[in-house]
């Protein structure tokens, strides 16, 4: 991978850095309050690598709760990757040894990232700019969360609200993304799709409705948007 390429990885990875080194703080934090230490912060980003499922993890590990359960509530709250998984099969096609790891890394800010037509212009190796970009991410992540745990063993405070940083995140990446395109068309679907499902399934049960609506939309709508891109070339 040329310099050109990694330079732009590291700048795009920048709005994710600051909310995963953030987050991950708050993870270790609150990992440690209940008696787990930095190492466990660091297998758990490591080897589990999903912020909102780690959050949930530490009460289920503190409470003993079984491994059924743990596995169910994980594919609860992780069902969202399932259409993650499917509308990335043309991007990762032919990233060879890469794949595997490009596919576990997929975390919500990452996928943003890959989709982002701004953060991949003008790269020459794409395959190599995903796996960098992903690697980074996690890197991120995992130094955020030892911090936390080693910060968690010398200091205690309320962590009320601390998992916010998560939303922020979501927030400046959906902003910057804004003003990079000129088609908002995809934007204003997950938008209106998410408000719609929120308001009929209510906040605990609508974003698996909400992704499968967005992606029926988005399906709908990729033949218009490429003819008019064609018609601009």
């Amino acid at each position: 991978m040329n310099k050109n390429d990694l330079k732009k990885a590291f700048v795009a990875s920048i709005p994710v850095m600051t909310g995963y080194i953030s987050l991950g703080i708050g993870f270790g934090i609150l990992l440690e309050s209940k008696g787990y230490g930095p190492a466990w912060a660091f297998l758990m980003s490591f080897a589990v690598y999903a912020g909102s499922l780690q959050y949930v993890l530490v009460d289920m590990m503190a409470g003993g709760v079984s491994l059924v359960t743990t596995a169910l509530t994980s594919l609860m709250v992780n069902a969202r990757h399932l259409f993650y998984g499917i509308s990335v099969i043309d991007k990762y096609k032919g990233a060879g040894w890469k794949k595997p790891y490009m596919i576990f890394g997929l975390t919500d800010e990452t996928y943003s990232l890959v989709f982002s037509d701004e953060a991949a212009r003008g790269v020459k190796d794409k395959h190599g700019f995903y796996f960098v970009l992903t690697l980074m991410n996690q890197c991120y992540w995992v130094a955020g969360s030892v911090i936390g745990g080693a910060v968690g063993t010398m200091i205690t405070f309320d962590t009320t609200g601390i998992d916010f940083a998560l939303t922020a995140l979501f927030i400046t990446i959906f902003v910057d993304q804004w003003r990079a395109t000129k088609n908002h068309g995809p934007a204003l679907i997950g938008v209106g799709a998410s408000v719609l499902c929120l308001v009929i399934f209510g906040s605990g049960n609508f974003l698996i409705p909400a992704m499968i609506c967005i992606t029926c939309c988005l399906l709908a709508m990729k033949n218009r948007w490429d003819g008019s891109r064609e018609e601009v070339r």
